[in-house]
């Protein structure tokens, strides 16, 4: 008999080394994740989760205010935004804390989301952002969920051509546990290249809804 208290809460224990999770409720432990690993290294840093409500990706704002009471004390934001380009340019925005002296934390890692026609619109944004660079201890990951046979909107994307035009370090993933196994890589504290980094997904594949 299974001698312990199963709580829905516990998919964001990191203490848990098993756990039920969705695609979007993965996100929120990544973020809880990169936070803990800043910790670790002795960085006082804040996360920042802005973006679109749309569909594929349109459960990630509601995955995040349900864990509203986890990720609060964790300096962990969820702010949706308007559109996509304004969330884009509000996360180039966290990577300039390294140009004001009165910064009260080392880094802010951001996290952005949005769907294909999202991409298409916030490429200047998305330009600008990679070239200036994120900051010594943040890192930005954007999220594109793609509709691929247009079920949800007036056509099909591939963000991964757009992502690549902005020069952004770019991946597939298909499974629920890639975005840990890589994004915890390409997102350390001590990363070399200070690019964006993007994760396409397919939104069967990831447990995303519209």
């Amino acid at each position: 008999m299974l001698d312990k208290t199963i709580d829905l809460d516990d998919k964001y224990d990191l203490s848990e080394d098993r756990i039920f999770v969705t695609g979007t409720q993965a996100l929120v432990r990544l973020a809880l994740m990169q936070q803990s690993s800043d910790a670790a290294a002795g960085l006082d840093t804040a996360g920042f989760v802005t973006g679109y409500r749309g569909s594929p990706l349109g459960g990630v704002d509601q995955a995040f205010a349900h864990a509203k009471g986890i990720i609060g004390p964790a300096g962990i934001t969820i702010h949706p935004a308007v559109n996509e380009d304004i969330a884009a340019t509000s996360v180039l925005g966290t990577q300039q804390i390294n140009l004001f002296d009165q910064a009260s934390r080392d880094g802010v890692f951001a996290m952005w989301y949005g769907k294909g026609p999202g991409v298409d619109r916030s490429g200047d944004a998305f330009r600008h952002g990679n070239l200036a660079g994120s900051a010594r201890h943040g890192g930005v990951l954007v999220l594109a969920g793609d509709d691929h046979t247009c079920k949800s909107s007036t056509t099909s994307h591939q963000s991964e051509y757009a992502l690549m035009d902005a020069m952004e370090s770019t991946a597939k993933s298909g499974a629920i546990m890639q975005p840990f196994r890589f994004l915890t890589k390409i997102s350390a504290p001590d990363a070399i290249a200070r690019t964006w980094c993007a994760a396409c997904h397919r939104a069967p594949e990831f447990g995303f809804a519209a």
